[in-house]
C-alpha cells in the first residue's frame, strides 16, 4: 500500500522515486517509511529531530528513576498477597522477579521453573543456582520432560507445536499452583516478565486479569484468577539489561542471547525427539563456546543452530556418511522487530563448522543462513 496523493492542503516534503515519503499538513507529519527500525539511515536522527526540536520535548529518563518508580508501582498494585511466577533463567523474567522480590520482600514471591526437556545444557539447574544466589527463597523446579516430549510426538507442524508446548505449560503450572495454596495459602498475582515489544507484538496493553491463552475450552482454574504483574511491560530489551546490571544481575544473564518459549522444539524442523534434542545441544554449546571465544558473542541479537529435517551424504575418513545437516542463524538487531545476517568471519565459522563435524557424528553438513527479516523470521519455526 501507498499515499497516491496527500490531503488538500498538505505540504509533501521528501519523495522517492515511486512514492510520496513525507507530507506535513498543519501540525501533523506523516512518513511512508519506518524511521524508527534499524535499517533506515538516519532514522534516529529524524526521531530525535522531531522530539526535541520541532516538538520541543525534554529528554529525563533516568535508570534509577525508573527502578523506584516500578518498585513503588508493584507495591500500590500488590499490597497484600503471593506472587506465582514462571521463570527462565533469562534477562527478562529474571529483572521481573528481582524487581518483585526488592518491593514485596522475598517471602512473597514463589517462583517456578519448569524443565520442558527443550532447554539448552544445563539450564534449569543453572536457572534453579542463580535465583538461590539472586537471594530468592521459594524456588520450585518441576521436572516435566517426559509429558512435553510425550505431548509432541508425531507432531511436525511449527503451529501446533507452540500450541502444544504453551497449553501444557500452563496447565503443569496451574496444577503447581494449587499444590502450593495449600501449602503457603491462594496466590493473588502472576508475575510476568512481557516488555514492550511483547505487548506491540501481541496488541495487549491493558492490566486487568492475567489472560493465558486456552485452548480447546481449556480453563486454568487457579491462574485465571490472578493478577498480573508486569514491571517490564513498558520497556525495551536494551532498558531490561541496564536495569539487570544496576540490579546486580550477573553479566552472563544480561547479555545472554533471547532464548523462544518453545525452545529447542522449534529449532529442529519436524518431528521432535529426544535424540535430536541430544545433537543439538551439542550443537548449540559448540557454537556458543566459538562465539564468546571469538569475542562476537555480545555483538549479536542471536546466535544458534537449527537441526534440519533431511540426511545429506558425506565422507569421513574412507567411509561413506548419510547423517544430518544443521543450518546457524546469527543476526544483529536492537529490538528483534528487524534483523540482519550477521557477517561472521569466514574463519570463525569455518572453526564452528569444523568443531560440529568432528565432535558431533550425527552431523556432516553445517550451512549459514544469510536471510534478513524481512522475509524471513529470526526463528525458522
Amino acid at each position: 500500500d501507498w499515499v497516491s496523493k496527500v490531503p488538500a492542503g498538505a505540504e509533501v516534503l521528501a519523495r522517492s522515486e515511486e512514492i510520496i515519503a513525507a507530507f506535513k499538513l498543519d501540525r501533523f507529519y506523516g512518513v511512508q517509511f519506518h524511521p524508527e527500525v534499524r535499517h533506515t539511515r538516519y532514522g534516529r536522527a529524524i526521531l530525535s529531530n522531531f522530539l526535541f526540536e520541532i516538538c520541543r520535548c525534554s529528554g529525563s529518563w533516568d535508570i534509577g528513576d525508573i527502578v523506584e518508580n516500578i518498585v513503588k508501582d508493584i507495591r500500590r498494585e500488590a499490597p497484600t498477597g503471593n506472587v506465582l511466577m514462571a521463570v527462565s533463567g533469562g534477562v527478562d523474567s529474571t529483572t521481573s522477579a528481582c524487581l518483585i522480590k526488592m518491593a514485596l520482600g522475598a517471602e512473597r514471591i514463589h517462583l517456578v521453573v519448569i524443565d520442558t526437556g527443550f532447554l539448552r545444557e544445563r539450564e534449569a539447574e543453572e536457572a534453579v543456582d542463580l535465583y538461590r544466589k539472586l537471594g530468592f527463597k521459594h524456588i520450585h523446579l518441576i521436572d516435566a520432560r517426559e509429558k512435553f516430549l510425550s505431548a509432541l510426538r508425531r507432531v511436525v507442524n511449527p503451529e501446533e507445536k507452540r500450541r502444544i508446548i504453551s497449553q501444557l505449560y500452563f496447565k503443569i503450572l496451574d496444577e503447581k499452583a494449587s499444590e502450593l495454596a495449600e501449602k503457603f495459602g491462594e496466590f493473588k498475582y502472576l508475575g510476568q516478565g512481557t516488555i514492550y515489544p511483547d505487548r506491540v507484538e501481541s496488541g495487549v496493553t491493558g492490566k486487568k486479569t492475567a489472560r493465558i491463552k486456552t485452548h480447546h475450552n481449556v480453563v486454568y482454574a487457579h491462574l485465571s484468577k490472578l493478577v498480573k504483574l508486569e514491571p517490564l511491560k513498558d520497556l525495551y530489551k536494551d532498558e531490561v539489561r541496564k536495569l539487570a546490571k544496576l540490579l546486580g544481575i550477573p553479566d552472563e544473564v544480561v547479555y545472554r542471547h533471547p532464548f523462544p518459549g518453545p525452545g529447542l522444539a522449534i529449532r529442529i524442523i519436524g518431528e521432535v525427539s529426544e535424540e535430536k534434542l541430544k545433537i543439538l545441544r551439542r550443537v548449540d554449546k559448540i557454537v556458543e563456546e566459538e562465539l564468546r571465544r571469538a569475542g562476537v558473542y555480545r555483538d549479536l541479537w542471536q546466535a544458534f543452530p537449527v537441526l534440519l529435517p533431511v540426511r545429506t551424504v558425506g565422507v569421513m575418513g574412507d567411509e561413506r556418511t548419510y547423517r544430518y545437516a544443521v543450518a546457524i542463524r546469527a543476526v544483529v538487531s536492537e529490538d528483534a522487530m528487524t534483523a540482519e545476517f550477521a557477517k561472521l568471519p569466514w574463519n570463525l565459522l569455518e572453526k564452528i563448522a569444523s568443531r560440529i563435524v568432528n565432535e558431533v557424528r550425527e552431523v556432516n553438513r553445517v550451512l549459514y543462513d544469510i536471510t534478513n527479516k524481512p522475509p524471513a523470521t529470526i526463528e525458522f519455526e
